[in-house]
């Protein structure tokens, strides 16, 4: 049986306080947490499952981690997840070291105050899918480790960098990569083939690029528009500027 106490303190890791005061995560579903595991990014702490899960993922499981495995019921599951419908695995983890980012050479993605914890998600796992490498988020955007952002990203949050800074700021820093910014006036994508090396910054989802941000831009590029739809979500958005590019 999973104690009171124990069962309280994996709910209070569904809020940023919690998360930040102990400098760990949770992740949870049979696809998310066997990929976290075997990830260089993140160190388990501890794997929670039903019997019948950890019987058969422990071979595999004791590949890449010594902890406990707790057997948990699934009532327990229940009470401790931060899904509508828990999954079968919840497991703790600790929170990636800071990461130096190589932009030079390579496409990267930069995010200005993506708020919604399911875009950000899809968006590390469409970076994931393209071989992007790093996204550079603004310090308002929503945090990686938001367990919806976790569950969205189906374990590519492991094999993608992200950093979170002033980008204003980081894009003067880095001002010898050229920018391309995702608006609604721009150059179309299609045209956009062959880049090897820039920055593509997408918008915020209601308001799209801050000012301050696009007065740091080489260069707008745009989707074009053929039917009667006011905008494109951020996450679908990224993916076709992707299909394009890479």
């Amino acid at each position: 049986m999973l104690s009171k106490t124990h069962s309280k303190y994996i709910q209070s890791l569904h809020h940023k306080k919690s998360r930040d005061a102990d400098n760990v995560f949770i992740a949870e579903g049979n696809k998310v947490v066997p990929e976290l595991v075997q990830s260089k990014q993140f160190v388990c702490i501890e794997i929670l499952g039903t019997k019948e899960w950890l019987q058969q993922h422990e071979v595999f499981l004791r590949k890449y981690y010594n902890g406990p495995l707790q057997e948990v019921e699934s009532f327990e599951l229940e009470k401790i997840s931060a899904l509508s419908t828990p999954n079968q695995v919840l497991a703790i983890f600790k929170k990636a070291a800071p990461v130096a980012i190589e932009v030079k050479g390579k496409i990267s993605l930069v995010l200005d105050t993506i708020q919604d914890p399911g875009n950000l998600g899809t968006i590390i796992r469409i970076a994931d899918w393209f071989g992007i490498q790093n996204i550079i988020c603004s310090n308002n955007s929503t945090e990686m480790y938001n367990p919806k952002v976790v569950q969205s990203t189906m374990g590519s949050l492991g094999r993608v960098d992200i950093i979170y800074t002033d980008i204003a700021e980081w894009l003067q820093e880095h001002n010898e990569i050229r920018v391309y910014a995702a608006a609604l006036d721009g150059k179309p994508v299609q045209q956009c083939k062959g880049i090897k090396e820039g920055l593509i910054i997408i918008g915020n989802e209601s308001k799209g690029i801050s000012k301050e941000i696009l007065e740091l831009v080489n260069e707008k590029i745009t989707i074009p528009k053929i039917g009667e739809a006011e905008s494109l979500n951020a996450a679908v958005a990224t993916g076709i500027i992707l299909s394009h590019i890479v």
